[in-house]
Parts: C-alpha cells; structure tokens; sequence
C-alpha cells in the first residue's frame, strides 16, 4: 500500500555508497512525514518506516463518540508546519470519514498542502465524506467494503482495528 501512496512522488538520482563500488539510486526531492491516526494506525506505522526509514513522524489521537459517530481530537503531535512536505495521513479503516475529516481539518490548519489518506479497507461513506469536505485529496485503500452499519462499522469489515491490533 505504500508503494501506491508513493509512487507519484518525486525524485532526484543520487550516488549510494555499497560495500563494493557506489551506485545510482533515488531519493525523494520533498520531505515525508508520515501520521498515524492512534491508536490503529499504529499498526502499519512501523512497516513504513522500514521501508522509508528517512520519513518524518507525527501523530494524532482520536476518539469516536459511540452515540454520535462523531470524532474528536484528544492529542496531537505535529510539525508545526507541513507546507511542501509529501504528508501521508495513516489509518487502517476509512468508515464514517469522521476521523479523516477531523484529521485533515488539523494538517489544513498545520499548512499541509500535499496530502494523502492510506487505509486498507474503507466504506463507500466514508469516502464520500472525506471527498466532500476534501475533494482533491486522494484516498488509497485497498478493499472497499459494502457499507456501514447502524454503529458505523463496515461491514463486512474486521471490527475494530485497534482492539483487534491491541487484543482489547
């Protein structure tokens, strides 16, 4: 998934140093930082950073209200201006859009202006929202599922991501 979030970026070709000779190889021209919505996003965090070890860190903690599906922001560790940073918002599950559009409302007001969602299974509706509110930020995801339920689950989904990753 990260390998399609990443792929448009640009590069510039450099010279790495091997135990035998240097070689050609790229590098990005912008800086990365990478945000895991907390906790779930957690759960793909690491991988990343195995891939793109150079990548920056933020973090933002959310909790969905039960009875209104609605999120809120409860921490939030960010570089103070994203503008120009290749800015990856990382969650496993896009179901209501809620948090996404919580999340994004705060890198908009951090500067961020290149931005995309990472998810690996999302609902249509949640599409739709972050869309509305987020028209050109694109969303990669690798399974689209049928739909929500009445507690805003996708279905068919695999529940809650973070107590799934974290055994809750």
């Amino acid at each position: 998934m990260i390998y399609e979030a990443t792929r448009s970026f640009q590069t510039r070709p450099v010279r790495v140093r091997t135990p035998l000779k240097s070689a050609g190889g790229v590098t990005l021209t912008r800086e990365l930082v990478v945000i895991p919505i907390l906790r779930a996003g957690l759960g793909m965090f690491s991988s990343i950073l195995k891939l793109i070890p150079d990548a920056h860190a933020g973090f933002i903690g959310l909790v969905r209200h039960e009875r209104t599906l609605e999120a809120a922001i409860y921490h939030h560790s960010l570089p103070p201006d994203l503008k120009g940073a290749e800015t990856i918002l990382v969650d496993p599950m896009l179901a209501t859009g809620g948090s996404a559009v919580a999340a994004l409302t705060l890198l908009r007001e951090r500067n961020a202006d290149r931005v995309r969602v990472l998810n690996l299974i999302a609902a249509p509706e949640g599409i739709r929202r972050v869309h509305k509110h987020f028209p050109r930020v694109p969303i990669f995801t690798a399974a689209i599922d049928s739909h929500l339920d009445k507690k805003g689950f996708i279905v068919p989904g695999l529940g809650d991501a973070g107590d799934r990753l974290f055994g809750v």
